[in-house]
């Protein structure tokens, strides 16, 4: 039995022994931290890796992470400057920078932190109107970021950002933005048609403008190319008149070739017979009946161009014929139908 005692005593002692250096030997993790109490008052921190402390005087608190936290609070109520209630959904960023600040100067840092969020963000909105609260992000995450940095400074925290998921109006303000917004794009939607249109009225009008000039300009040139060839044609035949010299017979006879001609007209139901007509008939029967004073260059040709002078002088007469008949049978149809007045008539015969 003595056997027996010693045994369990023996096993008692080992199990004891095992524990305490179990509770001496403590293992932190990389970017870990933990706080060590003696005797109830902070001793130190415990770093990553093996550390060693003094097992049943010691106290070693939870480990404190001293990596870079995410927090997503709950929507959060605020009303705006015009008296609107709108809920606010925040994330936070932010880190341990000293383990023992966070564990003695505050008791739930978390809490504290959320708390300190949501008062600020209500003194940050309230300043501001809804519209320029919904436009304001930048401003609104600046803010905060400054104030709870500085406030979280004391408890060992440092805030790195500070970001506004959402911002949500009631119900009934979002239908009014949804038809103002509507109402904005139908208005630039009409303006945007109505400067359409005016361009293109306005580039039509210059087209037509620039149309009608150039019609104008190609009328304009084709009548003056139009009219110098006409000047240039009566130049011709002004000049090649006068180089011949025509004598009053001639023309005579040109008028009496041209009588035909007007009589053939379709639209020739009444024309008149100058009294002159007579006359030039009379001075061109007597200009191919008279015999002409030869010159000495015409009495020295041959006898070939007496014959051709003979047969162009018998051609002349059979046309000055030809036209006096011509003549007189529109002076008897004339006369006939009363068309001409008397005294033309009278002429005529």
């Amino acid at each position: 039995m003595e056997a027996s005692a010693l045994l369990v005593a023996g096993l008692i002692v080992a199990l004891f022994a095992v524990f305490t250096v179990v509770r001496a030997v403590r293992i932190v993790p990389q970017a870990r931290a933990r706080n060590v109490e003696r005797l109830g008052r902070y001793r130190r921190t415990l770093t990553p890796g093996l550390n060693v402390v003094i097992p049943y005087i010691d106290r070693v608190y939870p480990v404190i992470d001293l990596r870079e936290q995410v927090v997503s609070f709950q929507p959060q109520p605020v009303i705006t400057e015009d008296n609107l209630v709108v809920e606010i959904d925040t994330v936070l960023y932010f880190q341990v920078t000293d383990p023992r600040a966070a564990a003695y100067e505050i008791a739930s840092y978390l809490q504290a932190v959320e708390q300190l969020t949501v008062t600020t963000l209500r003194n940050v909105v309230g300043s501001m109107d809804l519209e320029k609260a919904l436009t304001s992000r930048d401003t609104i995450n600046s803010q905060l970021r400054g104030v709870l940095d500085e406030a979280t400074g004391k408890w060992g925290l440092r805030v790195n950002r500070v970001e506004i998921k959402a911002i949500d109006p009631p119900q009934s303000i979002k239908d009014a933005m949804e038809k103002q917004m509507r109402a904005e794009r139908d208005k630039r939607a009409a303006i945007l048609g109505a400067e359409g249109q005016r361009q293109s009225q306005i580039l039509t009008a210059e087209g037509d403008k620039q149309g009608a000039v150039l019609r104008a300009e190609g009328n304009r040139t084709a009548e003056i190319l139009k009219a110098e060839g006409q000047s240039r044609a009566i130049d011709e035949v002004f000049q090649a008149v006068h180089r011949n010299d025509p004598d009053p017979k001639l023309l005579a006879y040109q008028y009496l070739q041209m009588l035909p001609q007007l009589a053939q007209g379709p639209g020739s139901t009444f024309w008149v017979i100058p009294s002159e007509v007579t006359s030039a008939l009379e001075g061109v029967s007597r200009a191919f009946s008279e015999v002409l004073p030869q010159s000495p260059a015409t009495r020295e040709k041959s006898s070939e161009d007496r014959a051709v002078q003979a047969q162009t002088a018998d051609d002349t007469a059979q046309a000055a014929e030809a036209a006096a008949q011509a003549l007189a049978d529109a002076a008897d149809a004339d006369s006939t139908s009363g068309s001409l007045p008397p005294d033309l008539r009278s002429g005529s015969e």
